[in-house]
């Protein structure tokens, strides 16, 4: 019966984020827009760190990266969600579900360990500020990215290879506008109790170990900044990390939100909008932090626009 159930499953049903036919179109604008900014802003922050040799430091190494990452989990959930509000069709075939769970798993896993990246990075530059180029060099800041990857991608390969070698019964709606762990587990009829204790493991894993890393970072940060003397010096050490200290925040408490509130106060509406919020309101946001406050971010993006101006007018001029 199992084999039978695992084979006619070729497709699942993503549930809508409102069954109300006239929020349809303006949802899917609104998130069309979101998603066209986010994807604009993480693209430009990679260009604007990549081409510009004054944001070649581990700081913009590390931001770099976390836009790679932002921009690989909302667009591993963003497109498909957009297509699924166009067509008003909510499909998703078996390997395409299988597929958008894995990449999402890899960028949002990877997230959580180059921002504790960020915060010990921000730890050595403000409080052994002397030391800073000698212990970030290229090669630990590589390691710390490196690392990440190659653990979400074994942790993502997993988790998909247990979920999707079990048998899956005849419904199969999952309850999210995406395919994640939790709403896949609930349609198989197979034992769960490895794959939940898997889940569970690894997700305490990721929290202990990157979350103290923020924590602790911060809290030497915190008391070498109070040990400041004038408020200018303190004003200008915590612009240094306030960018990244505010990403924090909203990352961790819209986790903690999705995942460490009891059960019992959650609804469908709630999770949804919370999952939403963090899959591609905080990717949109992100360079938007890093960006409007960051001087040496506008002065990279004043020059690239005017080599790349420079360059259309030389070309405009030869054509001519």
């Amino acid at each position: 019966m199992e084999t039978q159930n695992l084979t006619m499953l070729n497709e699942f049903i993503l549930m809508r984020i409102t069954d109300r036919p006239e929020l349809q179109a303006p949802l899917f604008g609104l998130f069309l827009v979101i998603y066209v900014i986010s994807a604009v802003g993480n693209l430009g922050l990679i260009t604007l760190t990549t081409m510009d040799s004054r944001l070649h430091t581990p700081m913009y190494f590390f931001l770099r990266h976390l836009a790679f990452t932002d921009l690989g989990y909302s667009t591993a959930v963003g497109p498909k969600m957009l297509v699924n509000f166009a067509v008003d069709q909510h499909k998703i075939s078996y390997y395409g579900c299988a597929t958008q769970l894995t990449f999402f798993g890899v960028f949002i896993t990877s997230e959580l360990f180059i921002l504790s990246a960020m915060a010990y990075d921000r730890y050595v530059a403000i409080c052994n500020p002397l030391l800073y180029t000698v212990v970030m060099s290229p090669r630990l800041c590589w390691v710390l990215v490196a690392i990440p990857y190659l653990y979400s991608v074994f942790l993502s390969l997993l988790v998909i290879i247990k979920i999707f070698t079990l048998s899956f019964c005849g419904y199969n709606v999952i309850r999210h506008f995406y395919c994640d762990c939790q709403p896949l587990i609930s349609l198989l009829c197979s034992d769960t109790h490895e794959i939940k204790l898997i889940i569970f493991i690894f997700s305490v894993f990721n929290l202990v170990s990157s979350l103290p890393v923020v924590i602790v970072s911060y809290l030497l940060i915190l008391g070498t900044i109070l040990r400041v003397n004038s408020v200018g010096g303190r004003h200008k050490a915590f612009s240094t990390c306030g960018s990244h200290l505010a990403v924090l925040v909203i990352f961790y408490g819209t986790l903690f939100f999705m995942y460490v509130q009891p059960k019992s106060s959650h609804s469908l509406d709630t999770d949804q909008m919370a999952s939403v919020f963090y899959t591609l309101i905080i990717p949109m946001l992100n360079p938007m932090i890093y960006s409007l406050r960051n001087k040496e971010v506008k002065g990279a993006l004043t020059r690239t626009w005017s080599m790349c101006a420079s360059t259309l007018f030389n070309i405009c001029c030869k054509i001519c």
